[in-house]
C-alpha cells in the first residue's frame, strides 16, 4: 500500500449554528453547520407542510381544459373533412 495516499481521519467536532454540539469522523478537524436533527423542522416535528391538494387540483383543472381543446380541434378537423 502506498504511504501519503488517504488524508488523515479526524473525530470532527460539529458545530450547528443552534448550539448542538457532535461529533463524527471526517477529513474535516471541526465542522460548522446550519441546520442539524436538533433543529431541523422535520425531525422536530415542525413541519410545515404544503397546499399540495390546491396544486393537484390546478393541475387537474388545466389537463381537462386542455383535453377539452383538443376534442375541439378534432371534432372540427372532422367536419371540415366531411365537407
Amino acid at each position: 500500500m502506498k504511504k501519503d495516499t488517504h488524508p488523515k481521519y479526524y473525530e470532527t467536532e460539529v458545530t450547528c449554528a443552534c448550539g448542538n454540539v457532535f461529533t463524527v469522523g471526517s477529513t474535516a478537524e471541526k465542522l460548522q453547520v446550519e441546520i442539524c436533527s436538533a433543529c431541523h423542522p422535520f425531525f422536530t416535528g415542525n413541519e410545515k407542510t404544503l397546499d399540495v391538494a390546491g396544486r393537484v387540483e390546478k393541475f387537474k383543472t388545466r389537463a381537462t381544459k386542455a383535453t377539452a381543446v383538443k376534442k375541439k380541434a378534432k371534432t372540427t378537423t372532422a367536419k371540415k373533412a366531411d365537407k
